[in-house]
């Protein structure tokens, strides 16, 4: 049975009231796959599906539904039936979900939990949005540093169950500072009398709560971690990051910085999900302000207005020539941003970068200049050609030495680079392509 053809096969048992087949249909798929079919459907049939589970491949499902549906999910369950379906999550899974809820039901959620529950909660949902604490689990292995690999062994074998990982394995001293870390391999490999303190690695890569997610990611991305340590101001392990929840904050910044670089806010949740005022109100500001922006284009046409007379050949190539600019500031401003997010390029790169770009656009500006300069000539004569060639070289280093520079000077200013949006960049390089355009044109067809 392939899973895009479960949904009929999942209403057809619900009509019928038979959970045995709904549990033998779901038994095949992963929870993640069947998260996402049953997205689509309404609340009420996710609700049942949900309840036809056992509570752990229950929790699994429910984890993997998109944040809008679990919380909408989660208004049909009464407290003692979201403690139960917290408890079966991994703790970084079930902490998301209770930020979401309002102040008053978190407090009556809390006084029902259990004690060692409430205090993982309380912990992992106390830290701030974009540190390495709101994105860590508790759910992960330790061993005593003064333990053998046998005995280790055992230790594994007892925790993995609740571990979210155990591929990586970590090592505490008597004060439960984190000292070492070792991977299951090295472990199942040892010899079994060998102690952990002697076959550890020592020189531990680990990050803070405090820690922003940018740089959790880049140091899982450059060492190809699995998992990494977290820890508090007493250097004691409080949690770990793994691959997957760091890569779940790389598609997160990777398409903020999407709808920054298009002028659109941040959606809490995907498109198809967002409601019409939200995806008004995320666009309708820069628009506005980029409709003020384009008013400059107007007015230094205005100033030119003897020349297009004179003229009249020219008013063809300006969107052309506007356009080019934008394009090419706009292509110099993605790969900047992209070069920032990553790391690739910092701020003492930037004069050798905008020399570079120098180079590179004017070469494009120059062999852009060939490509139309034949076309103004048989448009508007010498004149024109001349007038068109020498802006578009013009326009194109100058559009691409400003998407450049933009993010460059947001970044050393503190802001996000990717506020120096596409759009921004254009409307900047239309006005300036209209004012040097028609400049050269004056020029030139007062000199002939």
């Amino acid at each position: 049975m392939k899973i895009n053809n479960i949904i009929p096969k999942l209403f057809t048992a619900l009509s019928k009231k038979d959970y045995t087949k709904i549990k033998n249909i779901l038994k095949y798929f992963r929870s993640a796959d069947i998260a996402d079919k049953i997205s689509r459907q309404s609340n009420k049939f996710i609700l049942q599906i949900l309840n036809s589970q056992k509570s752990k491949r229950k929790a699994d499902i429910f984890s993997y539904l998109p944040k809008d549906k679990q919380l909408e999910i989660t208004k049909k369950l009464n407290n003692e039936e979201i403690i139960k379906l917290f408890v079966k999550m991994n703790s970084d899974d079930s902490a998301d979900v209770f930020n979401m809820f309002e102040p008053r039901r978190r407090e009556n959620i809390l006084r029902s939990m259990a004690k060692k529950v409430r205090e993982n909660i309380i912990k992992l949902s106390s830290y701030e949005d974009g540190t390495a604490g709101a994105i860590m689990t508790s759910n992960y292995v330790v061993i005593p540093d003064n333990i053998n690999v046998l005995q280790a062994l055992n230790k594994i074998k007892q925790t993995a169950p609740d571990a979210e990982t155990i591929y990586q394995i970590y090592v505490l001293d008597k004060n439960q500072k984190l000292t070492g870390t070792l991977s299951l391999r090295q472990i199942i490999l040892a010899n079994p009398i060998a102690l952990i303190k002697d076959l550890m690695i020592k020189d531990v890569i680990y990050v803070t709560t405090n820690s922003k997610q940018e740089y959790v990611t880049k140091l899982i991305s450059h060492y190809d971690f699995l998992a990494i340590p977290v820890i508090n101001s007493e250097h004691k392990l409080v949690g770990i990051i793994t691959y997957d929840d760091a890569m779940d904050v790389v598609e997160r910044e990777t398409t903020d910085d999407f709808h920054k670089s298009g002028s659109v806010g941040t959606l809490e949740y995907n498109i198809v999900r967002t409601n019409l005022w939200t995806l008004y109100s995320k666009r309708i500001f820069w628009l506005i302000l980029l409709i003020f922006g384009n008013l400059f284009s107007g007015a230094g046409i205005s100033q030119y207005e003897e020349t297009i007379y004179s003229k009249i050949a020219l008013v063809f190539f300006l969107p052309l020539l506007i356009g080019s600019g934008g394009n090419a500031g706009s292509q110099a401003a993605t790969l900047m941003i992209r070069g920032l997010g990553t790391g690739e390029i910092n701020i003492k790169d930037w004069a050798k970068l905008m020399s570079k770009e120098l180079l590179v656009s004017g070469i494009l500006g120059f062999t852009m200049a060939i490509v139309i300069y034949p076309i103004g000539y048989i448009r508007g004569g010498i004149e024109v050609a001349s007038s068109v060639a020498i802006s578009m070289i013009i326009i194109v280093i100058i559009g691409s030495l400003l998407g450049m520079s933009l993010p460059f000077f947001l970044n050393r200013l503190g802001f996000d680079p990717a506020a120096a949006s596409a759009p921004l960049v254009a409307t900047l390089c239309d006005t300036l392509g209209v004012v040097i355009f028609f400049s050269i044109a004056t020029i030139i067809l007062n000199g002939k």
